[in-house]
């Protein structure tokens, strides 16, 4: 069960998800390049996953969310972009980035901020949130399938620009 708690963060299960700020870059930052590795993203500029999420949080590209654990710190994040579905004509969500470090996983992180996900997405009254994750993570996979999202027969190409 998803709660606010006094500071307006929401909470579920001792984990407590809010929204990033200018303050929190470095926290994030290094989650983010957690995240790269695990897709084996190979990053040449160390300070280029810090610049990325400045620069999102500042045009207002992004929202990224946190996840804090009691006496673990912040362990995960996700980052959402908002777009449209021309089929729905409506607002959708990508929810492009989520990750738990290793020392937050299996403490309802990642369910707490995929519910997270879910529920501001709901009160923006947007059709649906889509996400890809590798055909061989199948610890997310049964994660999202839990949370309600289904696979699509839909194929995802993409065009490499340089």
């Amino acid at each position: 069960m998803t709660r606010t708690n006094a500071n307006g963060r929401a909470a579920q299960s001792g984990v407590a998800v809010r929204t990033a700020g200018e303050g929190d870059l470095e926290v994030a930052a290094e989650l983010f390049r957690g995240y790269l590795e695990f897709y084996e993203v190979d990053v040449k500029d160390a300070e280029r996953p810090r610049a990325f999420l400045a620069e999102r949080l500042a045009k207002d590209e992004s929202t990224v969310l946190l996840a804090d654990v009691p006496g673990a710190g912040t362990v995960g994040f996700a980052q959402v972009y908002r777009t449209f579905s021309s089929l729905s004509m409506r607002p959708v969500w990508i929810l492009g980035d989520l990750y738990v470090a290793p020392s937050g996983r299996r403490t309802g992180a990642g369910r707490a901020l995929l519910r997270e996900v879910l529920s501001r997405a709901r009160a923006a009254g947007v059709a649906g949130v889509q996400l890809e994750t590798a055909y061989d993570n199948t610890v997310a996979q049964g994660l999202y399938e839990a949370e309600g999202f289904v696979r699509e027969g839909f194929h995802v190409y993409f065009h490499e620009l340089g």
